[in-house]
This record gives structure tokens, sequence and C-alpha cells, in this order.
């Protein structure tokens, strides 16, 4: 298999952490796709991806899937039993819910933060920028740490017992929000204590390095 992405993405970050945690590192090939210089808005890598966007995995027979959440899926089901993205209806059903309002409340929020209120990428892939709604959209990453605050006092988890896709999601705004500089609130010492206990996992931590398999984690 072959995964397109970049490195220190954020959403690139949700699928190496998948593979690191379904022990998939030495079945993958990490192909760069540079960000900064718009490669992934190029007609060679659209016809990968319509969507311009990042990761996409490549399968061995030409099969291209795109979106965090299908590929993580895809992942899940290869070894094993899944463990990401639940066993019965209940927690597939909890943690789809959960994963995707990180996704909107946090994760798609400072995306549009960053590629509106800020330089983002650079004029030269930034073609078109609306402030205002980059500042709401800040706003609304805020008011999501807020409510995953409040989440992550009843639970140890994003859904429940266990870590999961939501917990990846998750990961992936609260990497981009360090990336854009954008602090959590004071208040919300239950997030930033999950965070931090995230971050001691051998897949989060060494998630940079998947992209030599001689450093990859065991």
């Amino acid at each position: 298999m072959k995964i397109h992405d970049w490195h220190t993405g954020p959403y690139p970050a949700r699928v190496r952490i998948a593979v690191a945690e379904k022990g998939l590192h030495s079945q993958v090939t990490f192909v760069s796709v540079n960000l900064r210089k718009g490669e992934h808005k190029r007609p060679e890598f659209l016809a990968k991806n319509y969507s311009g966007t990042l990761p996409v995995l490549e399968l061995e027979d030409g099969t291209f899937i795109a979106e965090c959440t299908a590929i993580t899926e895809y992942l899940d089901s290869l070894v094993g039993s899944p463990t990401l993205t639940g066993t019965t209806p209940r927690e597939k059903g909890v943690i789809h819910m959960m994963s995707r309002r990180a996704e909107l409340e946090v994760l798609d929020a400072i995306s549009v933060y960053f590629h509106h209120a800020t330089p983002g990428l650079g004029p030269d892939v930034e073609l078109y920028q609306n402030p205002d709604w980059g500042l709401r959209q800040r706003d609304r990453a805020l008011r999501g740490m807020r409510y995953f605050d409040e989440v992550l006092r009843r639970q140890p988890f994003v859904a429940g017992e266990a870590f999961s896709m939501a917990d990846i999601s998750l990961i992936g705004g609260l990497i981009f929000a360090e990336l854009v500089k954008l602090p959590v609130p004071a208040e919300c010492d239950a997030l930033e204590a999950w965070y931090a206990r995230m971050q001691e996992r051998p897949s989060v931590r060494n998630r940079l390095t998947l992209s030599d398999p001689a450093e990859a984690p065991v």
C-alpha cells in the first residue's frame, strides 16, 4: 500500500496513528506530497483525489481511498478484530458520531481558520481568503474544545472506555491547534490531561518517523 501525505499534516497524522495502532507500518510506503508547494492541487494529484486533500491511500489494484475516516475504517479491517472503529453496532455508532464531532467542531474548524484568517499555505496556494469566516471558525473550535473537555471529565476516552478513531480525530485537531498556535482554553484541564496521555502513546509520539521504515515504532 502507498499513503500519499505530508508528514507534519494534522489530517495525515490521523492515518499515521491508525497505521501504527494496527501495526501496519511494514506494509505501507509513504509518498510525500508537498502542501506548501501546492502539489496537492496539481492535475497529477487531482487524478488520485478529486478533492485535492491529503491523505490518500493507494491500493495495489490501483484503487484510491481518500478521507481519513474511510482510510481508517479500511486499515482497521485489515488485521485482527476492529479496534478503532468499534465491534458492536452501538460502539460503531458512538465512535462514528464522536469522530465526526471532533472533525466538525475542532479539526475542520481550525482548518478553516488556518486557510482564511492566517497566511495559511501562502499566496500561491491560498487563492481566496475570508478572514471573518476564519475567525468565526476559530471561535467554533474553542467552543468545541470546551465541549470535549466536558466529555473527558466523564470518561477516559472520547467515545467511552477505549481508545478509538474518535480519539484519533480529536488528536488531529489538537495537533492542528499547536501548528497554528491556537491555545486550548485555560479551563479545559480535562482535555489537556487527556491530550498529555495521548502523546505518550507510541502511535502518536512516533508518527513522524513512519516515513522512514527503519525508524518505525514496533
